[in-house]
């Protein structure tokens, strides 16, 4: 749990530095890519393929594709159709799509975990229902395949993990995770990116590095490891922690106009559903070595 809420905080702060640096100054593409390759460089060194079953390899890679490559691709392209208050929105129900998928691949339905999940798309649309734009639907579709590589990705690692227990510490074979991403961002890079809107500035090339050795490498790591020792229903509603948490960070650095009494009922009523998870939800932790 601890993991999850660390990184919850650190991507808090990532979304405002790129809202603030990135967006609309850098291109998408290249951001994505420059997080990528930072992230695997991180992992390199600890990289071990020795004794690492090959569909454990293939399933990591997988996961990586679907968690940071297409999903933060479609993330960014969302952007060019949706506000940003829409955007945040529509992520509200990845947590939703967590317990889908978990029930799905478990074979079984978990109501309490749906109902975390539901209580936590609740919570955050108090916090972020604004009016809606006339034309959104291109932005909306793409947003909902970003949510669900997003989910995806996050249940399939969990799943590998007790699928295929390892004697290596998950550090070392976390890179392959990155090496799935870079499948997708160099050649969408290659097709689709700007080179004339590189970074131009030490701050602009300063957050991508924060974005790619701490958002990317330790965020993703930690926020795997974190997945698979809770249960679906917790890591649903962990999806949507970020929103208040960023919302008060913008708030306080920034002094952004956030309702802070809708930001507040709606986290008390993600806070309600996550006390009630832990308290009478499914438990499915899978250990894991550090």
């Amino acid at each position: 749990m601890r993991y999850l809420v660390f990184v919850t905080l650190l991507w808090a702060v990532s979304f405002n530095l790129i809202g603030v640096f990135l967006a609309g100054r850098v291109d998408s593409d290249f951001a994505v890519l420059t997080r990528v390759l930072l992230a695997g460089l991180a992992f390199l060194p600890f990289l071990r393929w020795r004794g690492v079953p090959r569909p454990f390899i293939v399933g990591t890679v997988l996961a990586g594709a679907m968690q940071f490559g297409i999903t933060y691709l479609l993330l960014y392209r969302a952007y060019g159709f949706l506000s940003v208050a829409e955007v945040l929105l529509f992520t509200i129900f990845t947590p939703v799509y967590i317990t889908l998928i978990n029930d799905a691949l478990a074979r079984r339905f978990s109501p309490w975990a749906t109902a975390s999940a539901i209580a936590a798309v609740l919570g955050s649309l108090i916090i972020r229902y604004d009016n809606l734009s006339g034309h959104f639907l291109t932005g909306f579709l793409l947003l909902q395949l970003a949510n669900l590589t997003f989910a995806a990705g996050q249940v399939g690692y969990k799943h590998l993990v007790a699928r295929y227990p390892s004697g290596q510490p998950q550090h070392r074979t976390f890179g392959f995770f990155f090496a799935g991403a870079l499948l997708v961002a160099l050649p969408s890079f290659l097709v689709f990116g700007n080179p004339a809107r590189l970074p131009t500035d030490a701050t602009q090339w300063g957050v991508l590095v924060f974005m790619g050795l701490g958002a990317s490498a330790l965020g993703f790591y930690l926020w795997n490891k974190g997945a698979c020792l809770v249960d679906a229903g917790t890591l649903g509603i962990m999806n949507n922690m970020h929103i208040p948490a960023g919302l008060l960070i913008n708030l306080l650095l920034w002094h952004s106009d956030a309702n802070l009494p809708r930001l507040l009922a709606g986290a008390a009523v993600m806070l309600a559903a996550l006390m009630l998870n832990l308290r009478f939800g499914d438990r499915d932790r899978i250990p894991v070595r550090a």
